[in-house]
């Protein structure tokens, strides 16, 4: 397969169950199944629903019709207004590895800057070493501590960007 074949879209309701299905396969892969983490957010069964707010956006990749990953962005929950985070980031292991990824946080970057946002946070995990190495390749910098109350105390690895800056 290749990038070509991948296409980045808005989420659309039809796709609400696949994305759902996607967050609760991949996190577990990486033991991140726990309190604490983002797949008990009540969201993820009605992600449309839930980024179809101002200033939310949230983007599926697909192939052939089939949701393969997704991404969004939305304001950094209790944080500065200025702030939005990139959020529940997750791709099936066969789109891994293909670009899906960096296509998928550059436009949800480019959502955030249209959308007036001055920093992009991010919080990961120790076990998702090469979506740390893309952040970092993309110009985030490790944050010592958590910004915000997501209520994800599972997570233990927090990044931010300037969006004021050049992108990468």
């Amino acid at each position: 397969m290749s990038t070509d074949e991948l296409r980045l879209r808005p989420i659309q309701t039809e796709d609400d169950p696949h994305v759902a299905a996607i967050i609760r396969a991949v996190m577990p892969e990486f033991g991140a199944d726990g309190p604490g983490f983002a797949l008990h957010d009540a969201e993820v069964d009605t992600m449309t629903a839930a980024y179809a707010r101002p200033r939310h956006a949230y983007f599926v990749v697909e192939r052939a019709g089939k949701v393969l990953g997704g991404g969004g962005i939305a304001p950094l929950q209790g944080g500065d207004p200025s702030v939005c985070e990139l959020r529940k980031m997750y791709f099936l292991p066969e789109v891994r590895g293909l670009g899906a990824g960096e296509r998928m946080v550059r436009r949800c970057l480019d959502f955030a800057r249209e959308a007036g946002f001055q920093r992009c946070y991010l919080e990961t995990f120790a076990s998702m070493t090469q979506a740390q190495k893309l952040y970092r390749r993309l110009g985030f910098e490790k944050l010592c501590a958590p910004m915000g109350s997501t209520g994800h105390f599972g997570c233990d690895h927090w990044y931010a960007l300037d969006l004021t800056k050049p992108s990468a």
